[in-house]
């Protein structure tokens, strides 16, 4: 079951379109890789699918359209968006990022306990609930974004270059964390990354952009093990 279907999606800057009708499935409960060159358009889609630039074409999430639907309600539906260069707000602690993180939910009771769940996910967040953001190292900068976008008890977890600026080791700890959170608590995450080799092997479905379009998509094990997509798409 798809819980996201993008059909002729064209969104662009100013009077320039940066994609060009593109067209890909979501499948519930699964890690899905978006790949490509810079300037290929991966940050632009996230963008257009959570509502921050205008678009044309459809975008169901969760058999709801979502082109009526403001950037505030497309969070409260389940989408959650971990913008590239990680987005937490530096002079806030910790703990007030995570509580920013939940806006859409209402029930404070339930606010406080899914707090202490990811502090329990991420015990480094938890030793510095009281430190400003902007002094973490950026693994944890990176870990807080993962956790206030948890927060909004999103469906859809979309992340844009988590990698960036992170040593080898950190990457691979996040991505790890993906895939905990995968396979125990059935995460649907979208990632939009640069660094094809890792995503690959972490990811079930694979699209390859180019240009404003996807040019080749399949099983991420494929495209993994395929020289010729390596060598043409992802350089390397």
């Amino acid at each position: 079951m798809n819980i996201l279907t993008v059909r002729d999606l064209s969104a662009g800057y100013g009077a320039t379109d940066v994609l060009h009708n593109v067209n890909f499935t979501v499948e519930q409960g699964t890690i899905v890789a978006l790949l490509g060159a810079n300037g290929a358009g991966k940050t632009t889609i996230l963008r257009a699918l959570s509502g921050l630039l205008p678009s044309r074409g459809v975008v169901e999430f969760g058999g709801t359209d979502l082109r009526q639907c403001s950037p505030a309600r497309r969070v409260e539906l389940g989408l959650a968006h971990i913008p590239q260069g990680r987005g937490t707000f530096g002079d806030f602690s910790v703990e007030d990022n995570l509580a920013a993180g939940a806006f859409t939910v209402r029930d404070k009771k339930q606010i406080g306990q899914d707090m202490e769940r990811w502090y329990s996910a991420f015990p480094r967040l938890a030793e510095r609930r009281r430190q400003q953001a902007g002094s973490l190292s950026g693994g944890e900068q990176q870990m807080l974004a993962l956790a206030r976008a948890l927060m909004s008890r999103p469906k859809l977890l979309m992340c844009d270059e988590p990698s960036l600026g992170l040593a080898p080791a950190i990457t691979e700890q996040i991505f790890e964390i993906f895939k905990s959170l995968n396979d125990e608590h059935g995460m649907t995450i979208l990632i939009v990354e640069q660094n094809a080799d890792l995503t690959l092997q972490f990811a079930h479905t694979a699209y390859v952009m180019e240009a404003g379009d996807i040019t080749v998509s399949g099983p991420a094990s494929e495209l993994l093990s395929n020289e010729a997509v390596q060598q043409s798409y992802l350089g390397v």
